[in-house]
């Protein structure tokens, strides 16, 4: 897919009792995720999910900012169309 990314906020919630994607905190999408907080885990466990959750391999998702922080920016290789639609269903549920 070429020049398709689109980027989605997210807030992430390390050390859950299991991975979910999906409400909102603010304006970004929350992601929940077992893995703790150490060694970038739970930056890789949210990459991991965020795939799953948007329909696309791990390898068209990719992290820009908030390496160590609760807040991050992810780039989703995918139309922003339908981006939007998904991110829309996401922050609802």
């Amino acid at each position: 897919m070429a020049d398709t990314w689109a980027r989605v906020a997210v807030r992430v919630r390390p050390g859950a009792s299991r991975t979910r994607v999906g409400g909102a905190y603010a304006d970004r999408l929350v992601v929940a995720v077992s893995a703790r907080a150490v060694e970038g885990a739970a930056t890789e466990a949210v990459l991991e999910a965020v795939a799953r959750a948007f329909g696309v391999r791990r390898r068209h998702v990719r992290l820009l900012t908030g390496a160590t922080s609760r807040d991050k920016v992810i780039e989703i290789d995918s139309p922003a169309a339908a981006v939007a639609q998904r991110l829309v269903e996401l922050l609802e549920g």
